[in-house]
């Protein structure tokens, strides 16, 4: 079992659970791994909190005293950099904790643009955990610069694929005129890099929580809290928000009504897209078994197929590989378009959904109103012990008890974070008052159990 790393890199507290020392570990231990397969770069970037100087400090230390050249890209997008170490055939090292508030931070480690596979992820915990530093010295050492090139590289490849946008006269709905953008940062990596795009692609751009300053990264704010984005939106008459989350690699929308539209209803709209442009590879789209069902019912009613995976991306990825799909994501907003980008793109995905628009000629609105939604409740709870909870008999008679109440019409899924110290309780069905009920019945039993 992983004791370093999650679903999403290696998080935790900074300069508690993401010390210094754990940093510098990590990036020597990558130049042990890596340096071994013929790559020689190392590329870090960053998303805004307090904590990511200090940490790209120390991995970029380790990393060049374990033979690395170092490039650092600055804050940076998640995907950004993914799309760097894929053109640049490099390593990588992003210091984020996501969603997350500031005072976590975490170590996502890429290679080629891809998130490492388990067996490498298990390798490097090995060396960190043993204490095996790898020091060079003389002319086997590695160096460490900035690379500012690093943002015209990504600029270059999204303009590449959004070239024919054109949003300064967009027709939705027999109406052509610039659209307008109200763009929600969350006090992240995107703040800078996103609206450069949709202003250069032609938008009017509002712009909220786009000021970092070290402690408010997701604060209120982002793809997790999308209130203030809604009311702006609405306020404005503008036709469309955009949210992204701290280091951009989720988006949650609003349409021009004021409505949130989730990676659900993202990935169902542009799936629609997709196949009518012929690219749509195998009928497929890749989810979670968090994705909603009458998400299921509406991609399959239009001839597509859905096949779940497990929660996290990393295994949606793994799908979509597997099966040559071109969409995949998850209900939070973290959406791969496998032609596009190895991994979930925030401003990727936001722009493939205006294409989607442009293609229909409709609003935000329109495209989502034939996409059912069953009702669905979910619950988080902050534990101490997963394992303990997970594998207490109360709980499993607890989960028992609520699937005999339920029968066929609806499902529950009870999972333990991979990236916070949290359960999760999901339960969909037809009856809403039902599910709420089974729900906090659910959390109590969790509750009870974590109290002991």
């Amino acid at each position: 079992m992983r004791k370093l790393f999650g679903t999403d890199g290696i998080r935790g507290v900074a300069g508690k659970e993401i010390s210094a020392d754990l940093a510098f570990r990590l990036g020597n231990a990558i130049a042990q791994i890596v340096l071994k397969d013929g790559i020689k770069d190392l590329m870090l970037a960053k998303d805004t909190r307090i904590s990511c100087d200090m940490l790209e400090a120390a991995v970029a230390s380790g990393a060049a005293s374990g033979g690395m050249n170092v490039k650092c890209c600055s804050v940076m997008p998640t995907p950004a950099l993914a799309k760097i170490t894929d053109i640049n055939q490099s390593a990588g090292v992003m210091i984020s904790a996501s969603h997350n508030s500031f005072e976590y931070n975490g170590l996502k480690v890429i290679k080629n643009g891809f998130k490492l596979p388990d067996c490498e992820e298990e390798e490097i915990e090995d060396i960190i955990l043993a204490g095996s530093i790898k020091a060079q010295t003389h002319h086997e050492l590695g160096r460490i610069s900035a690379y500012p090139e690093a943002r015209g590289l990504y600029l270059r490849w999204i303009y590449k694929h959004f070239d024919d946008l054109d949003l300064a006269g967009f027709p939705v709905e027999s109406d052509t005129k610039q659209l307008h953008i109200v763009f929600d940062a969350s006090n992240g990596a995107s703040f800078s890099i996103a609206p450069e795009v949709y202003r250069t692609l032609g938008a009017k751009v509002t712009l909220i929580n786009a000021n970092p300053d070290g402690y408010n990264i997701n604060l209120n704010c982002g793809s997790q809290h999308t209130q203030t984005l809604a009311d702006t939106v609405v306020e404005l008459n503008a036709d469309i928000g955009i949210a992204h989350d701290g280091d951009a690699d989720r988006c949650i929308l609003i349409d021009e009504t004021g409505r949130e539209v989730d990676g659900d209803k993202i990935m169902a709209i542009t799936a629609n897209y997709y196949r009518e442009s012929n690219r749509l590879t195998n009928d497929l789209v890749i989810a979670t078994v968090m994705s909603n069902l009458g998400f299921e019912k509406y991609v399959s009613e239009r001839g597509m197929n859905l096949v779940r995976t497990r929660v996290g991306d990393r295994y949606v990825l793994e799908e979509m590989k597997k099966l040559g799909a071109m969409i995949g994501g998850e209900q939070s907003g973290h959406i791969i378009y496998f032609d596009r980008n190895t991994t979930g793109d925030g401003l990727i995905t936001s722009l493939t959904v205006l294409e989607t628009m442009n293609h229909f000629g409709k609003k935000l609105s329109s495209l989502i109103n034939d996409i059912p939604r069953f009702p669905q409740v979910l619950k988080n709870i902050r534990i101490h012990d997963k394992e303990k909870v997970m594998e207490s008999a109360q709980l499993s008679e607890a989960l028992e008890r609520a699937r005999d109440i339920l029968k066929n019409t609806g499902r529950i899924l009870i999972r333990p974070s991979g990236t916070e110290p949290l359960i999760r309780i999901m339960i969909e069905g037809n009856n809403e008052e039902q599910i709420t009920e089974l729900a906090n019945d659910l959390l109590a039993t969790v509750e009870g159990i974590n109290a002991r």
